[in-house]
Formats: C-alpha cells, structure tokens, sequence
C-alpha cells in the first residue's frame, strides 16, 4: 500500500475543482446525529429501504412518482401489515400497473419487513440499532444489512444509510478509483480485506478533518474523476 494522502490535501484538489470552498462546502449535507436517527419508525425505515431496493438499476425519478402508490398497497409499509400479505397478494402487487412490475423486488418488500421485526424484536428497533452502531466499523453495519436483508448488499445498503442520515462513506466510482490509483487496498472492494482497508482510510482521514465519513466521501468524489459524489 502507498502513503497515505493527507485530507487537507484532498480538500485543496476538491475545493479549487468546484471554485472555492464555498462551492465545495455547498455540496455536502452532513449527518443526523444518533438521537434524530433514533426517532425513525419501523415503517419509516422499511419505506426508505424498500425505494432503494427498487432505485437500484431502475430510473430513480419513476421509483419516486409511483412511491405515493406503494405507500398505499403496502399499509404505510407497517411492518406488521406488510408481513401479512399472502404470497399471492405479493405476486398481484408484483403485477399491478400502478407499480413497477419486479416480482424479486418487491418480495424484498416482505422479507425486509420480517428482517425489522426480528432485529425490533432484538433491539428495539432498527432504528435504535443503526444509531448506535460505530461509524468507525460502518462496513460491518453494511454486513449486517446485507446478511439479514434482503437485496442490500453493494452500495444498497449504504445508500440507504445515507438517504436516512447515517454516518457512511460510499463506494461510488470515484471512490473506488482514487483507492486503486493510489494502491490503497489489496483486493477487489467486496471482499472484506479491501472493505477493512477502506475503512481504516477514512477513519484516518476522520480523525485528521473532524468531519462525517459522509462529507469526506463525498468530497474525495469531488477531488478526482466524474464527481459521482
């Protein structure tokens, strides 16, 4: 593995990209902080992560102008509601027009439902769950989701983390070439060699900026490539 690049060094690259620190600074959204994301209902949680289930390899503006019909065939995406949906009444909403017709995805709808009613069960909550989970070990909370999830694995589970305000770094494109251009990691990124690696640069980087794993992924996005931020 290379040095390691300092962050202030990225945030120069990033900042003179967009203009100015201004213009930087005007792309990142932070974090909720752990009591905000406590407040999450179940349902809340199953909606969020039922729209990126489905966003994922779909066009996002479609999932969101019919997401006012799921919310009606799937009972506010009520956790107990949903898990009481016959296999057939799952395969006529996988039919239905109004919605977006993927039997796989929207099973995922019912199996993710279940997986919140078991960790509730553990935990209280997945809300309580995902807020007290540590940022600096955010990829096992990615392992968690996509171990016990249904359709979570790759960057569905961290986008929905973010959608939600969780702290998380993301894996986007850019991300993944600035760690190989500077041979930051030693495997393909899912493996969880690479994932350990990846980690442990942002933690670094952490500790050097003080800011959310959020903000500093997406303003290493902006320092190189595309900015798929």
């Amino acid at each position: 593995m290379s040095q390691l690049e300092r962050f202030s060094s990225i945030y120069a690259r990033a900042s003179e990209r967009k203009g100015g620190s201004a213009g930087l600074e005007a792309l990142l959204s932070g974090c909720l902080p752990d009591d905000e994301i406590r407040q999450y209902r179940d349902a809340e949680l199953l909606s969020a992560m039922s729209r990126q289930v489905f966003q994922s390899g779909f066009v996002w503006r479609v999932v969101v102008n019919k997401w006012p019909e799921y919310e009606k065939s799937f009972f506010g995406f009520e956790p107990h509601k949903v898990l009481m949906l016959s296999p057939e009444q799952i395969q006529a909403r996988a039919s239905d027009a109004t919605l977006i017709r993927h039997l796989k995805k929207t099973q995922a709808i019912y199996d993710n439902a279940l997986m919140i009613h078991d960790v509730a069960r553990e935990h209280g909550s997945l809300a309580q769950l995902i807020a007290a989970w540590p940022t600096q070990d955010i990829i096992g909370l990615w392992a968690l989701l996509k171990k016990r999830g249904t359709r979570l694995g790759g960057n569905t589970g961290p986008y929905f983390l973010r959608g939600i305000g969780k702290d998380t770094f993301l894996l986007t494109d850019d991300v993944q070439g600035y760690f190989k251009a500077h041979n930051l990691v030693d495997a393909g990124f899912t493996s969880q060699t690479a994932l350990k690696q990846v980690q442990a640069v942002f933690n670094q980087w952490q500790q050097q900026s003080g800011r959310c794993l959020a903000d500093i992924s997406r303003i290493l996005a902006c320092s190189v490539g595309d900015n798929r931020i």
